[in-house]
């Protein structure tokens, strides 16, 4: 199990595929267990791994610790590409000054659910939902994100701080 810390990443959904399944997601459920079914779960994809020719990629900002997923997206206008709160099962728009597209992800980040929320509403919690991923409203349509899709999130290499 990845432990993930806050910071940024990319968020990648394969729109080239049957199954709108993200980049080393494996074929679909109707393939069945064997050796060419993909990574197992959590697995991340090899430093030679390329997205599909029709794969979209998009900002990510990686909310891990406590504080940052308090904070989320309140006291924001809007956010250029999406946000990953990890762990988490349910969210709320209180406070918030936008409508969001939610997505709830299992463990291997395959999405349950997509739902749209206005401001001022508490969504209902998803007991298999591991992360959420957040976005304006109309983006999770417009990337292709929908339930059953697997996506592919990953972390911006962490560097290191210059000498003086």
């Amino acid at each position: 199990m990845r432990t993930w810390r806050d910071g940024d990443g990319t968020l990648t959904v394969d729109t080239d595929s049957g199954t709108g399944a993200g980049v080393g997601a494996g074929p679909g459920p109707e393939a069945g267990p064997g050796p060419e079914a993909g990574p197992g779960p959590g697995a991340e994809p090899g430093p030679g791994a390329e997205p599909g020719p029709g794969a979209r990629e998009v900002p990510l900002r990686i909310a891990a610790s406590y504080r940052a997923r308090t904070k989320g997206l309140l006291g924001r206008d809007g956010i250029e590409g999406a946000m990953m709160l990890t762990p988490c099962g349910s969210v709320h728009t209180f406070r918030m000054r936008f409508p969001i597209d939610v997505a709830y992800l299992d463990r291997t980040f395959t999405v349950l659910a997509v739902t749209t929320m206005k401001p001022g509403r508490l969504g209902l919690p998803r007991l298999r939902a591991r992360h959420v991923v957040e976005a304006e409203a109309g983006a999770m349509a417009r990337w292709g994100v929908r339930p059953g899709v697997r996506l592919e999130l990953r972390a911006a290499p962490a560097t290191a701080p210059e000498a003086l």
